[in-house]
């Protein structure tokens, strides 16, 4: 496991669209699970500006996980993704595999996760990432797997159907075997709201096997935490 730590999220941002050029322009194709959240926005604005001159017909994008709402929701991770890198760079459609939010749920989880095994290549017999970056809640959730339903995380599917703990809301989640099977699992985790969590679970102090992001451990031991200080500042130096 490696940790990176940046004074602020704008540093977090340009020091992890660094590492993914460099991982975009060394491979022949990169396939991608995206996150959503406040993090990749930053990390989206940046790359539509330094890095359109990356050759994007490489890149194969994908969504680690996503709310049950049509892609012109404002809550579509989908669109915010469209709206801040995907309209600014020439990437060929073919290469954006979306989830369909506004499809129903539980059919939209059994095809993606077809989609996933036809896509990506399957290594020891699981569809495998390239690179997987996630993010976590609060309550120490990543992608759409929250602690009151960390069982999702075990699934044998790829993808499964998931309820946000406070608003009902469902969302669609690619699985603990995916992410873990990834070659590499890059967290972009700022702001002091995160810092308890992270100290807990990097730690491995008590309790913290119930926080969902404690059970990212890629085969691969290529694991990635780019965090910015107010996250960090629980650790020790």
């Amino acid at each position: 496991m490696e940790l990176q730590k940046f004074s602020t999220k704008t540093e977090v941002a340009h020091g992890f669209s660094a590492y993914l050029e460099e991982l975009i322009t060394k491979n022949k194709t990169t396939h991608i699970a995206l996150s959503g959240g406040s993090t990749p926005k930053v990390v989206f604005d940046y790359m539509a500006v330094h890095c359109k001159d990356l050759d994007w017909s490489t890149v194969h994008l994908y969504w680690g996980d996503e709310r049950c709402v049509p892609p012109s929701d404002a809550e579509s991770n989908y669109k915010m993704t469209l709206e801040h890198l995907l309209s600014k760079i020439d990437i060929p459609k073919d290469n954006i595999h979306r989830v369909l939010g506004e499809d129903i749920p539980e059919l939209e989880a059994e095809r993606y996760g077809k989609v996933l095994e036809q896509e990506l290549p399957i290594v020891e017999g699981l569809p495998q990432f390239d690179l997987v970056i996630l993010g976590m809640g609060d309550d120490g959730h990543t992608a759409s797997i929250f602690p009151h339903e960390i069982n999702l995380w075990h699934s044998e599917n790829n993808c499964e159907v998931a309820i946000h703990p406070d608003s009902g809301q469902r969302r669609i989640t690619i699985t603990g075997k995916v992410i873990n099977h990834a070659k590499t699992v890059a967290f972009l985790v700022t702001g002091a709201a995160k810092s308890e969590k992270v100290r807990l679970i990097l730690n491995k102090e008590e309790g913290y096997e119930k926080y969902p992001a404690s059970l990212v451990a890629p085969t691969s031991n290529d694991l990635i935490w780019f965090m910015d200080e107010e996250a960090a500042s629980e650790l020790s130096q």
